[in-house]
C-alpha cells in the first residue's frame, strides 16, 4: 500500500509541472501585418502584407511564456497603388522574387505591465538578419460565438529602420523615412481538442 501511494504521488508531482505546449494559429480574415512610412517628411503612407501565417505556442493561459513565429510573403505587399506595390516588390526595395519571405521568430518575452510585454527575436528582410524589441498586447481570449473556437487576441507595435535590412538603399530618409513603423494585429485559434 505504501508503495502504491508513494507512485500515485509521484505522478500527481510530476504532471504537476508537466504542461503540454499549445500552437495557435492566426485566423486571416482578422489578421493583419501593416506598416507606415513618411513621405518626404510630410505624410504618412501605409501599407499591409497580406498573405502571412503567425503560429504562437504557450504554455500558460496568460501567454507570458509565449513564443511566436512569423512568416509574411513579400510579393503580397498592398499599398492600394498598384505602380507603387510594383515598385517595392522590384530589387530596388524587397527583391520579392530573390527574397520571398519576411520571417520574425521569437527568442524571448518578457511583462512590462498589466498583458503588455517586451517581445525580442530574430527578424529577417530582404535576406538580412536581425535583432528586434517590438511591444506585445494581449486583448484576451473569448469563445468564438460563430465557430465556437478559442480565440487569443494580440496586437503588437514597434519601429525598425529599413536602412538596418538594406530596404530601399537608393531613397534617403527625406524622400521615404527610415524609420518603419509597424503594427500587426491577429486573432488566433486554438486548434480542436480530441
Amino acid at each position: 500500500m505504501k508503495k502504491l501511494i508513494v507512485i500515485l504521488s509521484a505522478f500527481v508531482a510530476l504532471t504537476a509541472f508537466t504542461t503540454l505546449s499549445t500552437t495557435w494559429s492566426n485566423d486571416d480574415a482578422h489578421s493583419q501585418l501593416g506598416f507606415t512610412v513618411t513621405h518626404l517628411g510630410l505624410v504618412d503612407v501605409s501599407g499591409t502584407f497580406n498573405d502571412i501565417d503567425v503560429f504562437v505556442k504557450a504554455n500558460k493561459p496568460d501567454f507570458s511564456d509565449a513564443s511566436f513565429e512569423l512568416t509574411a510573403k513579400a510579393a503580397s505587399i498592398d499599398t492600394r497603388v498598384e505602380a507603387r506595390n510594383n515598385h517595392l516588390k522590384s530589387a530596388d526595395f524587397f527583391d520579392a522574387e530573390k527574397f520571398p519571405t519576411l520571417n520574425f521568430k521569437s527568442t524571448g518575452i518578457k511583462k512590462a505591465g498589466k498583458n503588455k510585454f517586451k517581445l525580442t527575436g530574430d527578424l529577417t528582410i530582404h535576406g538580412v538578419t536581425k535583432p528586434v524589441t517590438m511591444d506585445l498586447l494581449y486583448k484576451g481570449t473569448v469563445e468564438n460565438p460563430m465557430s465556437k473556437k478559442q480565440t487569443a487576441g494580440f496586437q503588437l507595435t514597434g519601429t525598425i529602420k529599413r536602412s538596418d535590412f538594406n530596404v530601399g538603399p537608393g531613397f534617403p530618409a527625406a524622400v521615404i523615412s527610415d524609420e518603419v513603423r509597424i503594427k500587426a494585429d491577429g486573432e488566433f485559434i486554438q486548434p480542436e481538442t480530441k
